[in-house]
């Protein structure tokens, strides 16, 4: 697949040909599923928690005698029924995530980037560079390009000035290649790829 490169200031610099065996699979919606579901798990806290009766400071004497009053046979203060009781079935502090193979991942990210380059939501950049951190700047260049809701991924690393000044725009996240990751590709309208990333993830899955 043959794409154009762009400029920053929106100008053609070149071609460039996608992998095929990368950008050109038939996307599968059920293997993206199962990637962003392990994503939302994985970086779920699960610290929520209440107390239950064994964790409340409450006293243990039985509340009245067993028997000749009339009422519930009662024999603790700390039962969920009671106000300030503790609670039944409630949260507890543990670990959401569960195990999904590495091959599986990769296969996934290769769905996400052939679902953007399907849709045409990819852009090519030759560069990610700014002059100076100017965040008014970075917004006009975006503008010129059409880039109102973007995900950016530039190389291993990214240019400061460039990264300083897109991190405080709406809609827009900048993150190095190594950072690239099914659930922000696909919840961003429009996937910005720099040279040097096309080159790391060709080489990735070489």
């Amino acid at each position: 697949m043959d794409i154009t490169i762009k400029s920053l200031d929106g100008k053609d610099a070149g071609k460039v040909t996608l992998a095929d065996e990368i950008f050109g699979l038939d996307p599968r919606e059920d293997i993206l599923q199962r990637m962003v579901r392990w994503q939302l798990a994985k970086r779920q806290q699960g610290t929520h928690q209440s107390l239950g009766r064994a964790e409340i400071a409450r006293t243990g004497a039985k509340l009245y005698r067993q028997k000749g009053t009339g009422r519930a046979r009662h024999g603790s203060a700390r039962a969920p029924q009671f106000r300030g009781g503790g609670k039944a079935h409630g949260p507890v502090s543990r670990d959401h995530s569960h195990e999904l193979p590495k091959k599986f991942r990769a296969l996934a990210l290769k769905h996400a980037l052939s679902a953007k380059a399907k849709s045409g939501g990819i852009v090519v950049v030759d560069e990610l560079k700014a002059a100076d951190a100017k965040t008014k700047a970075t917004v006009k260049r975006f503008a010129d390009l059409g880039l109102a809701n973007a995900l950016i991924i530039g190389g291993s690393e990214l240019d400061e000035n460039f990264s300083r000044s897109a991190r405080n725009i709406p809609h827009i996240d900048v993150l190095p290649v190594q950072g690239i990751n099914v659930y922000d590709i696909l919840r961003r309208q429009t996937l910005v790829l720099s040279k040097a990333a096309v080159e790391a993830l060709e080489e990735r899955f070489k």
